[in-house]
């Protein structure tokens, strides 16, 4: 470690307050706040003082979606562990929380060691898993059991995949009740694949090949049915829910009604659904590949729903679902059948920037950009207040931004190991300069200073955000 850090004259933003303090960090972890030229602040003597002048002092950011290294549709996500940390840390992110799979047959623990493996001296910065389920049965649900008590507390399911990830109702409503005797938090994509296997295998035989039939097939009407059942299953089963990647209106309007009857449901979008549409699934030359994922991108209209939900904490977390595939010899796949697109796209070094424009552009406020990317994941997955805030107690993650620097997002100055930006050319205001990670620098003054294997595995607790 290297002692004492001093950020001097920044305007500290956390989800609940913003004051200009200066801040003290040692041993990789906040020890004081101070209002900025107050006796007790000028007192503070460091090895290293970071000048904040004008800038915003923010957590950094924590990212509780992303898929590194993902196997899918016979390829993997372009992105390691080391080349997406590094990236995250670029884009002001200093937690993520990964996906480990269980494969149908396999146990639990052996998906788990497997990503333990992948990830373990490889990331500049700290990292979680959930697990993804796709086997329940009597062993996995005890195994579920085990996996809560070492700190692993929340297991995604799939409605959606089906011969692959997919869970019938009957097994999640199992994992359901399992969760609800253990504290574990169910993650859920709602979208009823089985009906839209029907519809894909009904458009690729009418000819219906090109990416824009993507999001066709993967209707809103059947990502809200699924969102409602998953929540009805979890009312049954006295469970807590938290719905991954929502996009379409529909499906808010189902957490929202949930919500008013007072369940604990909770929903999660990403920054594709709030900046990106079926217009770019639309492109012409194939280039409608680098926009499939699932859920879909929607039409424009869904947008004002989605920030709405934002503001009204229908939606909770912001997320990026990070799972990058090259265009060249990845996406390209599916030339000729769109099922065929790995599903996925990059943003784990956007999320921060684009949800400050969002700021900028008046969707929302500075904090509740902080509430919805730094604390609510924090809290939702049990790492608060280690992560997710400014405070005495809490790890040094913490970032300097420069909210009046301009920049424009571009495949050719991006970190993340993928060929193309799905934010092209767009023009947004504020930039990370420097990035701690308890406490250690990461990025310093926009030069990457961090070093694989300096992010270290974060067991968590249940789910702080429960009514």
């Amino acid at each position: 470690m290297t002692g004492r850090t001093v950020i001097r004259g920044g305007l500290v933003i956390t989800a609940s307050d913003e004051t200009h303090a200066d801040v003290l960090i040692e041993d990789g972890r906040i020890t004081a706040l101070a209002a900025t030229g107050t006796s007790v602040a000028e007192a503070w003597t460091a090895d290293r003082t970071i000048d904040a002048t004008g800038k915003y002092v923010i957590p950094g950011g924590v990212d509780v979606h992303t898929h590194m290294e993902l196997p899918f549709g016979g390829t993997f996500a372009s992105d390691t562990f080391e080349t997406g940390t590094r990236a995250a840390a670029w884009g002001g992110t200093t937690t993520i929380v990964d996906f480990a799979v269980q494969s149908v047959g396999h146990t639990l623990r052996e998906g788990l060691d497997a990503w333990h493996a992948k990830a373990e001296g490889n990331c500049s910065i700290d990292y979680g898993f959930h697990m993804i389920v796709s086997d329940v049965n009597q062993e996995t649900l005890k195994e579920m059991d085990l996996l809560v008590e070492e700190g692993v507390t929340s297991f995604k399911q799939f409605m959606a995949y089906p011969g692959v990830f997919y869970s019938d109702d009957g097994q999640i409503l199992r994992a359901m009740q399992r969760s609800a005797e253990n504290g574990g938090l169910i993650m859920m994509h709602a979208e009823n694949g089985i009906a839209i296997d029907v519809l894909v295998e009904q458009a690729l035989a009418r000819g219906e090949t090109d990416p824009r039939y993507h999001g066709e097939v993967r209707k809103a009407l059947l990502e809200a049915e699924a969102t409602h059942r998953a929540i009805r299953l979890a009312q049954v089963a006295g469970a807590p829910l938290y719905v991954v990647h929502v996009s379409a209106m529909e499906a808010v309007a189902e957490l929202a009604r949930a919500r008013d009857e007072g369940l604990n449901v909770f929903g999660e979008t990403c920054p594709q659904y709030l900046f990106l549409s079926t217009d770019n699934l639309a492109e012409p030359d194939f280039e409608g590949s680098k926009y499939v994922c699932s859920t879909p991108l929607r039409p424009k209209e869904h947008q004002a729903k989605l920030w709405q939900g934002l503001r009204t904490n229908d939606l909770q977390v912001v997320s990026t679902d990070h799972c990058p595939f090259c265009f060249v010899g990845q996406k390209e796949l599916g030339r000729g059948d769109f099922s065929k697109i790995p599903n996925g796209l990059p943003g784990v070094e956007n999320r921060m920037d684009l949800l400050h424009q969002a700021v900028v552009d008046g969707h929302i406020s500075r904090r509740r950009w902080i509430e919805i990317a730094c604390a609510t994941p924090a809290r939702m997955f049990g790492m608060y207040p280690k992560k997710g805030t400014i405070a005495p107690g809490a790890d040094a993650d913490v970032v300097i931004y420069d909210p009046g620097a301009e920049q424009v997002m571009s495949a050719v100055t991006h970190h993340m190991n993928v060929d193309y930006s799905a934010y092209e050319g767009k023009q947004t205001t504020g930039r990370v300069e420097t990035v701690l990670s308890r406490g250690e620098p990461v990025i310093t003054e926009r030069e990457y200073t961090g070093r694989a294997g300096h992010g270290v595995y974060t067991p968590r607790s249940t789910c702080q955000y429960l009514n």
